[in-house]
């Protein structure tokens, strides 16, 4: 087994997961078998309750992880579903070894940082490697080197490089900000040299410096950084900012990195490159031509991060159609504060209503979904999304006025979104939610069938609540169509708009499973009904 660590310097956000995706598609165009791993310091067994404002979009995982949205760059890069197990969490390691401790397993010892708490990081790390099959498992450690909460982790990391051989088998990657200041643009290696010298103070010489910057790094900054920095030059890359994260893996495959990575690793070079597919992907979307805009309306849209999957599903589907995709944020509260929906929603080509939880922004949300219905605009709705959109069918459509959630109204007399009898009885809020992959059956000759292409289908879910089963009859007479089901045909699934271009929503989160070659088929959908819409206007 080989290790590759990924660590950051001088600030957070450079962008150490994108690096660490991209080492990772690099490695396996090669043909290794790759898997990865993001080390989060934060006390939180997991993202499930963070506020997406202050951590970004909660990713949700196969078996029901609810996990830091760079896991879902990994699954992205690499084409590889993980586990809720490739996230490991201060919370995580320090559950496991209190509850070791509580059940006597350290025999009365003293319970210490080290070696208990590096222990356990360590044995986590080597268990996903092993059980993922890997030749390389990557590791990306959250947060900054000299940070209080990731000394552990880097301890532990320290660790397995001597007990793992070295450099050989074990390599320290290190992210640094080279920033270009004055009027001639001159670029300053002061941090990074400060920040290798923080990571040395520790124990750990990094083999390979990724210098992220604002434009290329000129070579003799490179020779700079390699002086002081005590790297070879071959091992300084410039990782500047580029149009498409999906550059990034041919800006490092273009200055030589999976090549010293392979020689410095002494791995089997016997491998035929074969990159071509991710480079056919990214002059797909340089070359797109013409656009359509998507409005997509949400309650966290001051921090892009927060719907970062969906932002990633239309551009896998601006690749895949050939136009470019435009987005409108566009912040629901706003709406509903002011109230003119025609101002915010003039012009767009399609509407995402994305997932939520809590009732701020709703009614915002609500007119949106009336909007588009109205004017024949393409829309998807997304988890919450969908919930909203049979809401907005009741009460505009059925005459149901007070229809609402009871998660938002417990009194309202039309409950149309409600807890299932069985969710009721658990008192535990986290016992309600439905989480991970879960089979949903599509009526064939529906809107869904026609972009998936089959009857049966897996996707990932987070949500708590459900169509309540006594309204299901009266909503489909009106026109509303639950064409996708769960495999007991009580929890609804899919509706769709028949008397519409393109009205879809789903309670699950196709983004979540979209890939740069593979579209999620209902954003695909979206876009190629927002082309043909445009033309119809224009026309």
């Amino acid at each position: 087994m080989k290790y590759i660590a990924v660590t950051g310097g001088v600030l957070s956000g450079l962008g150490k997961g994108i690096a660490a995706s991209s080492i990772g598609r690099l490695l396996k165009a090669r043909g290794f078998k790759v898997t990865a791993i993001k080390i989060d310091p934060y006390l939180n067994v997991d993202a499930g309750t963070m506020n997406p404002y202050q951590h970004g979009e909660v990713f949700v995982l196969g078996d029901g992880g609810e996990v830091d949205l760079d896991l879902g760059n990994y699954e992205r890069f690499l084409d590889e579903s993980l586990s809720s197990e490739h996230n490991i969490t201060t919370g995580k390691v320090y559950l496991s070894v209190i509850n070791k401790e509580r059940d006597g397993k350290y025999l009365g010892g003293t319970v210490q940082i080290i070696p208990h708490i590096t222990d356990e990081i360590k044995k986590r790390i080597r268990k996903v490697g092993r059980e993922s099959d890997a030749d390389i498992t990557i590791i990306e450690v959250g947060g900054t080197v000299g940070d209080i909460e990731s000394m552990p982790f880097l301890e532990a990391l320290r660790q397995m490089h001597r007990e793992e051989g070295g450099h050989v088998n074990f390599l320290f990657v290190h992210t640094t900000l080279v920033p270009i200041l004055g009027t001639v643009g001159e670029p300053k290696t002061k941090p990074t040299q400060h920040s290798v010298k923080e990571l040395r103070a520790i124990g750990i010489t990094p083999d390979i410096i990724l210098a992220r910057s604002e434009k290329p790094i000129p070579k003799k900054i490179k020779r700079k950084i390699s002086l002081f920095c005590d790297v070879p030059e071959r091992a300084v890359v410039s990782a500047q900012d580029v149009k498409s994260i999906y550059e990034v893996p041919l800006n490092f495959e273009k200055q030589g990195l999976t090549d010293y990575i392979i020689e410095r690793m002494e791995l089997n070079n016997g491998y035929e490159q074969d990159i071509r597919e991710w480079e056919k992907f990214v002059k797909r979307l340089e070359k797109a031509k013409g656009e359509v805009e998507i409005a997509i309306v949400g309650k966290y849209t001051g921090l892009k991060d927060s719907y970062i999957s969906h932002k990633q599903a239309l551009a896998h589907s601006s690749a895949e159609t050939g136009v470019n995709v435009k987005i409108r944020w566009l912040e629901a509260d706003d709406i509903e504060r002011d109230g003119d929906i025609d101002k915010f929603l003039h012009g767009v080509d399609g509407v995402v209503i994305p997932g939520g939880f809590g009732n701020r922004g709703i009614e915002g949300k609500i007119m949106s979904i009336k909007y588009a219905r109205e004017n024949g605009i393409p829309f998807l709705g997304i988890c919450l999304g969908f919930q909203l959109a049979t809401i907005e069918f009741s009460r505009n459509v059925l005459g149901m006025k007070e229809a609402d959630s009871t998660e938002f109204d417990r009194n309202t007399p039309y409950p149309v979104i409600d807890l299932l009898p069985e969710q009721k009885d658990v008192k535990k809020m986290g016992g309600t939610m439905r989480l991970g992959e879960q089979k949903v059956f599509i009526e064939k000759g529906s809107t869904a069938y026609k972009l998936y292409g089959k009857t049966e289908i897996s996707e990932r879910h987070r949500h708590r609540y459900e169509v309540n089963p006594d309204f299901i009859e009266k909503i489909q007479e009106g026109g509303f169509i639950f064409t996708g089901k769960d495999s007991e045909g009580i929890r609804m699934e899919i509706g769709e708009l028949k008397e519409h271009p393109y009205f879809i929503a789903t309670q699950f989160h196709p983004e979540f499973k979209s890939r740069p070659m593979k579209p999620a088929p209902v954003y695909l959908g979206l876009v190629k009904a927002a082309m043909e819409y445009r033309k119809k206007k224009g026309s």
